[in-house]
């Protein structure tokens, strides 16, 4: 009897086995990651969608608090160098399909946003397998050469060595103008790390090299990791899902406070190029070969350029447009948070405008119900969700401030 038992459970288990390999790829996707789990319920029991809009609304809030906090000095020439773990960890398959391909999904996100927000700043990518660092990209600002060598070198191997990537990343951060703000963000999924030497040494180069080192896991805490980043002043966190990783990849993108050493101020030689002549043939001294038309012209040595910003080949002089500097001026000044409307503002119907000042949408909710809206605390404008992460991330100004000072400006005039 007990043999017949247990050849009736082997055969059910093979039939579960069977099914699972039956299903569809998305099929399999819900399965393992149990979305059932998340559903919200009304107050009648009945389902209701779930608002990802507002979760990714409250979680942008709090990244702004923390940046506004305070009125502090931040660095707004940054030279960031982006350690990436390609060890055989990085193939493990927690992350959907596998971390290796996340987190290269990450960084090419972070990269664009890192340029958007830091025109004036340059990035270098490192990767760590086998147990050494390679150096995939120098210090650059063009955000598609960074990511074409990224997609184009994807590969898991070997242990990772912490020591090897952060004595080549300080080697190559040394050479940096002094004025240059230095900083590392590892990206790692190993749980250890096969070092050559005594990795305490090196963490105290870095630290007197005034190198921020910062790390996100992707498995677990490290101890020195969080040393490290203890150390050099910068932020470790461990990701737990996907979203969560990209939430902190993302809070690295803004500029962080200034080392008290480069809060002085300093006098930087600045060249601002003309846009070459289209149908002239000239060589491009950036790769060294000749082009027809485009580029730029250095106004020192008469060089040409392919893009902006950099540093002149020929001369070294740092070479920006004027819009550059205008997308840095407003880390300096940001705007102030936009304040929620509490419940007890949103029951009065008659107070309260019915389309957002930005965007002109309806505010209201189906049932004419108002719907979650943010007020300026200067002018006390409404806007919606969107056109607050809009406004504090890429506008950089409120258009209610902006059309009530506009308008003084015509009275005054008037008068």
């Amino acid at each position: 009897m007990n043999n017949e038992e247990k050849r009736f459970n082997r055969e059910e288990e093979d039939e579960e086995e069977e099914s699972g390999r039956g299903r569809e790829a998305w099929e399999r996707t819900y399965a393992d990651e149990r979305s059932w789990e998340s559903l919200q319920e009304d107050e009648s029991g009945l389902l209701r969608p779930i608002d990802n809009k507002t979760l990714s609304h409250a979680q942008y809030r709090r990244r702004l608090r923390t940046a506004t906090a305070a009125r502090i000095q931040k660095g707004l020439i940054r030279y960031l160098y982006i350690i990436i773990d390609f060890s055989r960890a990085a193939a493990e398959m927690d992350y959907k399909p596998n971390r290796m391909v996340v987190v290269a999904r990450q960084v090419e996100a972070f990269i664009r946003e890192f340029f958007d927000q830091n025109p004036l700043s340059q990035i270098g990518l490192v990767i760590l397998k086998d147990g050494v660092g390679h150096c995939l990209t120098d210090l650059g600002g063009s955000p598609e050469a960074h990511i074409t060598a990224l997609m184009g070198k994807l590969g898991t191997s070997g242990d990772a060595s912490l020591q090897n990537g952060l004595d080549l990343v300080r080697d190559l951060l040394n050479q940096i103008p002094s004025y240059g703000h230095r900083e590392v963000l590892i990206l790692y999924s190993a749980l250890s790390t096969c070092d050559p030497g005594d990795i305490l040494e090196t963490i105290q180069k870095c630290k007197a090299s005034k190198i921020r080192c910062s790390v996100i896991g992707l498995s677990a805490e490290l101890y020195i990791c969080k040393h490290l980043c203890q150390e050099t002043g910068g932020m470790y966190f461990v990701a737990l899902d996907e979203p969560h990783l990209r939430e902190l990849v993302l809070e690295h993108a803004p500029p962080p406070p200034a080392i008290a050493e480069f809060a002085v101020a300093n006098l930087i030689k600045m060249g601002f190029p003309q846009r070459a002549a289209e149908g002239v043939i000239s060589i491009c001294s950036c790769h060294k070969e000749a082009k027809i038309g485009g580029g730029y012209t250095c106004p020192r040595c008469k060089a040409r350029i392919c893009e902006l910003p950099t540093e002149c080949s020929i001369c070294g002089l740092t070479l920006v447009s004027s819009p550059h500097l205008a997308r840095s001026y407003h880390h300096l000044f940001p705007i102030r948070p936009f304040d929620d409307v509490s419940p007890s503002v949103l029951k009065d119907l008659h107070k309260l405008p019915k389309n957002c000042f930005g965007c002109q949408l309806s505010l209201l909710n189906p049932g004419n119900l108002p719907g979650p809206q943010v007020a300026c605390p200067n002018c006390k404008q409404h806007f919606c969700l969107d056109c607050d992460i809009y406004i504090h991330e890429s506008l950089h100004n409120c258009p209610g401030c902006e059309s009530l000072r506009n308008s003084k400006t015509i009275s005054d005039m008037e008068e």
